[in-house]
């Protein structure tokens, strides 16, 4: 299968934008290296990242710019507007948005004038680890509905400067539970405690459930992922009418089939993996 990304205007038309390489001019500081302490660290082997297709997390992978262009964008969108989440949901199942949330994530924490947090909140279906090739013991469910520290389900996958707050397990009162008090109280926690964080919401559907409208209140905006050749227009309308409530950051369309006129957009065109259910 050929795939790839592409970032799309939020023009109605959906017409697709091209993607500028800018450079990010900042008065911060970089992060020294961090040493985890209370966060379990796992590190993921290089077979298991190109197996899953975590391709920012390989060295000298002709992918990557793909990644780190959109991270560019991203940054300058959170900069401007001095926001620090970012949920990524898409239309329905299958786009993609664990894969990018994955790819993502560690593009910008290497990025050194930040710490980044993946938080798994999809709480029917968790990704999110399984690209880092995690074993996970606990995650989000268990917390949200036992008396477990926060610490003790926290992981950095071998990566800087990134966490993952993983998912586990499956439950059908999932809209409840992203809208519960103590939810509410652990994303003021995990916004508000760093002022180099960035968060990232790996949210479900929306189409497929109202968890993400439920949990929109808790970010600053979103990133939609749209997967070429199946999601469709209507599917498009009727996403960014339940996204009318946030700020809607982008439409990125995945699994892209189309060959691009340069070598960026080409070379993220040949044959890949087969991607996996997300």
């Amino acid at each position: 299968m050929k795939y790839g990304i592409d970032w799309l205007s939020m023009c109605k038309n959906f017409d697709a934008d091209q993607v500028e390489i800018m450079s990010q001019e900042t008065d911060q500081q970089p992060l020294s290296l961090i040493q985890y302490t209370h966060t379990k660290v796992t590190r993921t082997t290089p077979d298991i990242l190109r197996q899953r297709r975590t391709i920012m997390g390989l060295k000298n992978d002709p992918h990557i710019d793909i990644f780190r262009q959109l991270r560019t964008k991203v940054l300058k969108k959170l900069r401007e507007n001095k926001w620090n989440s970012l949920a990524i949901t898409s239309a329905s199942a299958d786009a993609g948005k664990s894969f990018l949330t994955a790819n993502l994530a560690i593009a910008l924490a290497m990025e050194v004038n930040q710490t980044v947090l993946v938080v798994d909140a999809d709480l029917r279906n968790p990704n999110v680890g399984w690209y880092f090739g995690l074993d996970i013991e606990k995650g989000l469910l268990d917390y949200l509905n036992e008396d477990i520290p926060l610490s003790s389900i926290l992981i950095n996958p071998g990566f800087q400067r990134l966490v993952i707050l993983p998912g586990k397990g499956f439950t059908t009162h999932s809209s409840e539970l992203l809208s519960s008090p103590k939810m509410v109280t652990l994303v003021n926690e995990l916004k508000y405690k760093y002022d180099s964080r960035i968060i990232l919401f790996d949210t479900p559907p929306l189409l497929a459930s109202d968890d993400t409208l439920l949990f929109m209140p808790n970010f600053d905006a979103a990133l939609l992922i749209v997967e070429d050749g199946k999601t469709t227009a209507q599917d498009i309308r009727r996403s960014l009418q339940i996204l009318e409530e946030t700020e809607l950051m982008g439409i990125v369309l995945n699994k892209s089939r189309e060959r691009m006129g340069d070598a960026y957009y080409a070379a993220y065109s040949q044959p890949v993996a087969e991607p996996v259910d997300v």
